[in-house]
């Protein structure tokens, strides 16, 4: 990363993400070195490092990093975690965890975004990411179980195929609610079968398609 984009993702940390509460190191890490700047289309590089969404194209957008940052935090994603990510979109959250060393399988429904991601990917020289194009709804249940699912798009109520994919133990993150509408970020857990489930912020995304 060059020097003035790295200062820019330093300050994004700094400003941004420590201040409010993230304190994982690893993520922090993760969030300075992930450049971001190559997951927006070039037309919005100047605006990578900022607080808010970005439009990445096909109704799609790159999340804000804080939340990026927030919902890793709460995955306590690690070394080894085989995590399902459903919605790929640029490719950044899937970056992140890559760099935290997670075995990543991410779903996209849009084909020309997983097929720019995983060029993406190939560029950056990572290989600890698998991309397919397909309905998120399904879930991989080929390569279940999982010991986390990251859902980076919200749908109107839990998905059950998703939740039969979790490992005992495992935790999924995913945004609820209808489009246009106040949704809430969930923490899920399955526990032996029992699936307690936790309110952490409100938020908008775009829908789970």
């Amino acid at each position: 990363m060059n020097e003035n984009y790295l200062t820019q993702a330093n300050i994004m940390v700094e400003k941004q993400i420590e201040s409010r509460g993230v304190k994982s190191k690893p993520v922090l890490m993760a969030m300075k070195n992930v450049p971001r700047h190559l997951f927006v289309p070039e037309n919005l590089r100047g605006q990578a490092y900022n607080d808010f969404p970005l439009p990445i194209g096909y109704g799609q957008t790159i999340s804000q990093p804080y939340i990026v940052a927030f919902m890793t935090e709460y995955l306590e994603a690690r070394p080894g975690m085989k995590i399902l990510e459903i919605g790929t979109g640029s490719g950044y959250q899937s970056a992140v965890l890559a760099y935290l060393g997670c075995e990543v399988y991410s779903m996209e429904y849009v084909a020309e975004l997983a097929d720019a991601a995983k060029k993406t990917f190939e560029s950056l020289n990572i290989s600890n990411i698998r991309v397919k194009h397909g309905n998120g709804y399904q879930g991989w249940p080929e390569e279940a179980p999982f010991d986390a699912i990251i859902i980076t798009a919200a749908p109107e109520n839990i998905p059950e195929n998703l939740l039969g994919q979790l490992k005992n133990g495992g935790k999924m993150i995913v945004p609820v609610g209808k489009a246009h509408e106040a949704q809430t970020l969930k923490i899920i857990i399955n526990e032996n079968g029992d699936i307690t489930s936790k309110d952490l912020l409100a938020v908008r995304f775009v829908p789970m398609v």
